[in-house]
């Protein structure tokens, strides 16, 4: 439903993308993914730093992340090497790799975080029983970024979402592997949301000497 040229509240309104940079965010570097980390470890932020390694690793959308629960990692006492995740915007299945580093993170803020496999892993701090708002996911990876030196406008939640696909395409050329990672249904959203054309394009260009 829109809104009447009638309405007079109309002509005060922003648009919601007024003063924002929109469109694709970059990807982290493995320079400012330790950056992030090195800030979050001296900061002694053990919660901010599983829940950045967590995305990094998962390459989930916010919407999915924050909703993780214990169970979903953890298997006995100890955390799983690889996870999976039922998508929200799909409702398809996806799963994903958890490294060593990450899993030490994890354990690390869950020893002190506590709770039962059915509890969030990273709950709202105003109501445990809910978790974590994806508002406020994207106000940490703001000051995240922030903290390091990055522009906000040009990252985002989907930055660390497209930080590792990212690297694995530019290692391996392997845009199938990249929808499967990132559970796409359609390879060309995959393309197009790693904007692997035109990087492919700009690297030819870097190599061609006139």
């Amino acid at each position: 439903m829109g809104y009447s040229r009638h309405d007079s509240a109309m002509y005060a309104r922003n648009a919601w993308n007024a003063g924002k940079t929109v469109g694709t965010k970059r990807p982290l570097t493995q320079k400012q993914i330790w950056a992030v980390r090195f800030f979050l470890d001296q900061e002694g932020r053990l919660r901010d730093r599983a829940l950045f390694d967590l995305a990094i690793d998962s390459k989930l959308r916010g919407c999915d992340l924050v909703k993780m629960k214990i169970g979903d990692i953890v298997a006995d006492e100890d955390i799983r090497t690889r996870a999976i995740v039922t998508q929200q915007k799909t409702n398809r299945p996806v799963q994903f790799e958890l490294t060593s580093d990450v899993r030490v993170s994890l354990l690390s803020w869950l020893e002190r975080r506590g709770g039962t496999t059915a509890d969030y892993i990273f709950p709202s701090r105003i109501d445990h029983t809910k978790p974590l708002s994806t508002r406020q996911y994207a106000r940490l990876v703001d000051e995240w970024v922030t903290a390091i030196g990055l522009r906000k406008a040009e990252y985002g939640t989907h930055s660390l979402r497209r930080t590792k696909a990212a690297m694995i395409y530019r290692a391996t050329g392997n845009i199938r592997a990249i929808q499967i990672l990132l559970g796409h249904t359609k390879i060309e959203n995959t393309v197009r949301y790693l904007g692997v054309d035109v990087e492919d394009a700009l690297l030819l260009a870097e190599k061609t000497e006139i």
